[in-house]
């Protein structure tokens, strides 16, 4: 690991650790709501709702950041609302690894006969471990630095969060994590390092029927940060005949990307996004690549999977 750019994005992300933000971002975030919201809710009693994402951030530099998830997410009755999610994060080859389970349990209150408020709750727990073995800064002071310890550690996490919906249109806020953990406390001269900070996200979309078998589908997901910038992604996807999606995004100030997914079966749904990175570090990558797969299973036998916030 003598590579320039590995130690630029490396010492870069550490800094992101630190002072900013933790929670990973996805660009097909609209079809994995439940891994920010835990208020997230549908009304296909019946349906369990299943999930896979991969992330391969920044291709190209060394040590460039991915991210892996699974996630369900099933109704347990008309009110009451439940998901599961695991994430793993890695970056520079095992040099930091963190993996984050979680349940969700969500009670849906019925405002009007079309509106839903979802009022949800989160609890998981988190591990985080680094391995610096091998790792050499340019001037091999990394023997001596405090500041690159071996670390392996676990955290609680709590969370909540609304979300309003209904046939057309959803709204949500929330906060996953409420716990101000500490990956590395005091030790060694330095205080408090990697404190993980509040992360606030505010999402929303809207489905505009333009003829019977064209949609348009626009969203958006904001994250605030303590000491970061506000974070926002725009979305515009258009689907065709309730089976091919296909669509562009914006993340200010950091990306533009491209989705496309198709409906293979009624159960089966596979995504694609590419991100073309615009701020400094794109020098240094070719961009991002995501991979999505989504899986249905109904229980009762009904119909109606697109009418799910979940394909907003």
């Amino acid at each position: 690991m003598k590579k320039i750019i590995y130690i630029y994005a490396f010492l870069l992300l550490a800094n992101h650790f630190t002072f900013a933000q933790q929670d990973p971002q996805f660009t097909q975030y609209m079809y994995n709501m439940s891994i920010v919201n835990p208020g997230y809710a549908t009304d296909d009693l019946g349906v369990i709702n299943l999930g896979g994402i991969y992330r391969s951030q920044w291709v190209g530099a060394v040590g460039a950041p991915s991210t892996a998830s699974l996630f369900a997410h099933f109704p347990l009755s008309e009110k009451i609302e439940s998901g599961l999610n695991v994430i793993k994060d890695e970056l520079g080859e095992g040099v930091l690894n963190e993996t984050t389970l979680s349940a969700d349990l969500g009670y849906k209150v019925t405002l009007s006969k079309k509106a839903k408020l979802s009022i949800g709750l989160k609890a998981g727990v988190n591990f985080f471990n680094t391995n610096f073995n091998g790792f050499q800064l340019n001037d091999d002071s990394i023997g001596t630095d405090n500041a690159f310890q071996n670390l392996n550690e676990t955290f609680l996490n709590l969370g909540a969060g609304l979300f309003y919906f209904t046939d057309k249109y959803y709204l949500g806020l929330s906060v996953p994590n409420f716990l101000p953990n500490k990956q590395l406390k005091e030790a060694n001269g330095i205080s408090a390092i990697g404190t993980d900070e509040l992360h606030y996200f505010f999402t929303g979309g809207y489905i505009f029927n333009l003829t019977d078998n064209i949609k348009f589908k626009p969203a958006f997901i904001t994250k605030l940060v303590q000491n970061a910038p506000l974070s926002a992604d725009i979305t515009a996807n258009f689907m065709f005949y309730d089976q091919f999606e296909i669509g562009v995004a914006h993340r200010i100030d950091d990306s533009f990307s491209g989705l496309v997914n198709y409906k293979i079966t009624p159960q089966l749904r596979i995504g694609y996004a590419y991100d073309h990175t615009i701020n400094n570090l794109g020098r240094f990558n070719s961009g991002s690549h995501e991979i999505i797969l989504l899986f249905n299973i109904d229980t009762l036998n009904n119909k109606g999977y697109d009418k799910s916030p979940r394909f907003f």
